[in-house]
């Protein structure tokens, strides 16, 4: 028999920013809800709206005045890489996070509507778990998330022998670590990283502004040598008993000190204090270095299902930097003073999504 709630039909509202009272509904539900993630929250309407200026369709369902479903939408519509709804813009985690699966179906043909009363060539739902096996699927990208064990020397055991090494190759180098109350040291060393490998950065403006959304949950590490030197630094979200490494950046000096592992040593270690209970290292693409990063930390790898509805176009779009068409733009992105880069940068990341 279906409960009551499964049994009504829900109806399907769009949430405003500047109604607070459902704002705190919206995360009240998120809070609560299994499927739900941090990226979920409310909180990123602000993120894309007023930092990327893209408009965004964030959905709920519900039933008797209880909210029983959300889906947070971006639409970026981009002369280089597409116009396109997606679930969720500038997120790894996405879709619909739902208590019933009339809720659930119901937000989905919600966004389907739009999606094609905006005419955009796709919509993208980023979901873990696989809802329709019927659509195209982005298969390049796996997360990779573990327990956190209840003490520190369980938690190094835990670590593979070679790996465990490297982390103690930091500690005896006397690395510290700190958390910074500004972007400032963070942003310099995420800027400098990305360069090098021929990406875009955001906008420092984008990273202050996580810090204002969402206060204690977005929190920066930095490692530095034991006089000061900044080595490697990681933007942190904290989402029920989970901590979620997301953004990082190291110097080149890092790798020879053993400061990266140091720092995720160091974050998981202070996660461990808090009495959290899992460590999400976040998504990789297959074949990459990050991925084996994560491998040899004792992490295993769990697909995501990027899910395509395709309206305009005969195959999902492969916008990363995978694709060897974008090769001589990653070449060119290297050889650019960093200056430049910085200026440039949120000008083509605005469009990645």
């Amino acid at each position: 028999m279906p409960t009551q709630l499964e049994a009504v039909l829900p109806t399907i509202h769009r949430l405003q920013t500047v109604d607070t009272a459902n704002v705190a509904r919206w995360d009240a539900f998120v809070m609560a809800c299994p499927d739900a993630t941090f990226f979920h929250r409310a909180g990123w309407q602000n993120i894309i709206a007023n930092v990327f200026r893209h408009d965004t369709y964030f959905l709920y369902a519900e039933v008797d005045g209880a909210i029983v479903g959300v889906l947070p939408l971006g639409h970026v519509n981009s002369w280089l890489f597409g116009n396109a709804l997606t679930g969720l813009p500038f997120a790894v985690y996405g879709g619909v996070a739902a208590s019933t699966q009339h809720a659930a179906d119901a937000l989905e043909r919600e966004a389907q509507r739009i999606a094609r009363e905006l005419g955009v060539a796709h919509l993208e739902l980023r979901n873990i778990e696989a809802r329709h096996t019927e659509w195209p699927m982005q298969d390049i990208y796996v997360t990779f998330r573990k327990e956190i064990l209840p003490t520190d020397e369980a938690n190094m055991q835990a670590i593979p022998r070679k790996q465990r090494a490297m982390v103690r190759k930091g500690i005896k180098n006397a690395l510290v670590s700190q958390i910074d109350p500004t972007v400032d040291r963070f942003f310099a060393l995420f800027a400098d990283n990305v360069h090098r490998h021929g990406t875009p950065a955001m906008p420092k403006k984008y990273f202050q502004a996580l810090q204002k959304e969402f206060g204690q949950d977005c929190e920066i590490l930095t490692v530095t040598t034991h006089d000061g030197k900044p080595l490697s630094s990681v933007l942190s979200f904290y989402f029920r008993d989970e901590v979620l490494p997301y953004y990082a950046g190291d110097d080149e000096a890092a790798r020879d000190l053993a400061a990266n592992d140091f720092k995720y040593w160091e974050l998981m270690r202070r996660a461990c204090s808090r009495g959290l209970k899992v460590f999400d290292y976040g998504r990789s693409k297959l074949g990459t270095g990050p991925y084996a990063f994560k491998k040899n930390w004792g992490f295993e790898p769990k697909p995501l299902h990027y899910e395509f509805c395709l309206y305009k176009r005969d195959s999902i779009p492969q916008n990363n930097p995978n694709n060897a068409k974008y090769k001589l733009m990653i070449n060119i992105w290297r050889r650019m003073p960093l200056t430049l880069a910085n200026w440039l940068g949120p000008f083509v990341v605005r469009n990645l999504g």
